[in-house]
């Protein structure tokens, strides 16, 4: 039998609702299409009849989640919360997350924090150069694994007892993780909370927009490649801020062009066949944040965990990032020179 979608389905505001409220302890696992312990169908649809947990699900609290304002007054002291989003894998999502918290860094007189949410992928830490640290829990909460005096992250692979060790998690486990990381860990004052998220439109998404509707969130950064293929799902990921209330500050090409190790000429590789990035944003009426060439030593600085613009300043990639950036700060309305500071 072809798999379906329940029905009645539930509105963006009722999923993004229902993500943050605490979920009932379960007697039996969840069956295949089971709406979610914590949404408002719960105990109600189709899938719930004969369910040895439907009566606990309708039974559960359906109040506001108690940690929410824990959770406001924990990031009071940061400036701007970023999302990066991509409808699609391997459009370069992660790691763009990790050279926009490093071009954030250059400043001294930022302090930025990354929070990987990908719970099942968290690849944050390799690229950092931070995946063999773990979480030190002090007084006052979970202290971020500092990569510098000004760059801290916090990602479920310090949770690991081996670095390879599968996280297989239902969405509950992974709300209750990201729930943690908004409320437990001591971010501090911050200029920038740059969170990772990963593709498509899942538990994660929804947990972190609800968690953080009180304490507001500046806007998402939308990463795509040049292809329609991506392009479609990206599409897709716009439809969703604008359900969610995400504010949208633009739209990134990566992959643009490909950057030549020997003399650094850029060529295209895989060629905008509908118009690419910059098409897409003129059409869907979001602001076109600028296109990044791919050089092949993003990949070397990312699996030694070392800051691209750090080991090679030189490249066109480099000032296509840091162009990007600029906009990027722009939208926040950051100050061009308080953005990347003095170059």
């Amino acid at each position: 039998m072809a798999p379906y979608l329940t029905s009645p389905l539930e509105s963006v505001d009722s999923a993004l609702t229902s993500a943050t409220k605490p979920a009932p302890a379960l007697v039996a696992p969840e069956p295949e299409h089971c709406p979610g312990p914590e949404s408002t169908l719960a105990g109600q649809g189709d899938a719930c009849a004969g369910c040895p947990n439907q009566a606990i699900c309708a039974s559960a609290p359906k109040g506001p989640d108690p940690d929410i304002p824990l959770i406001t007054q924990r990031l009071a002291g940061i400036s701007h919360k970023i999302l990066v989003l991509s409808g699609k894998g391997g459009v370069g999502k992660s790691t763009f997350t990790t050279m926009l918290a490093h071009a954030f860094a250059s400043n001294p007189s930022n302090t930025v924090g990354i929070m990987d949410t990908d719970i099942c992928g968290p690849s944050i830490p390799k690229m950092m150069g931070v995946e063999s640290e773990t979480i030190h829990v002090t007084s006052t909460g979970w202290e971020p694994v500092w990569v510098s005096d000004n760059l801290g992250v916090m990602s479920v692979q310090f949770m690991l007892p081996n670095r390879d060790d599968a996280v297989i998690w239902r969405g509950a486990k992974k709300n209750g993780l990201i729930k943690q990381f908004l409320k437990d860990v001591e971010w501090g004052a911050m200029d920038y909370l740059v969170i990772d998220t990963p593709p498509g439109t899942s538990d994660e998404h929804l947990s972190v927009n609800g968690y953080l509707k009180e304490s507001g969130v500046d806007g998402a950064v939308l990463v795509t490649t040049p292809q329609e293929v991506a392009l479609l799902d990206v599409r897709k990921e716009i439809d969703f801020c604008r359900k969610a209330g995400i504010r949208i500050l633009g739209l990134v090409e990566n992959m643009s062009g490909f950057v030549c190790p020997k003399c650094t000429h850029t060529s295209e590789i895989f060629r905008a066949t509908t118009g690419g990035g910059r098409r897409l944003a003129k059409e869907m009426g979001i602001p076109f944040l600028g296109a990044v060439p791919l050089d092949s030593r993003i990949g070397m600085a990312c699996d030694f965990g070392e800051s691209f613009f750090d080991s090679f300043p030189d490249s066109p990639t480099c000032g296509a990032l840091k162009e990007v950036v600029r906009n990027v700060g722009s939208e926040l309305g950051v100050k061009a020179e308080d953005v990347l500071g003095e170059e």
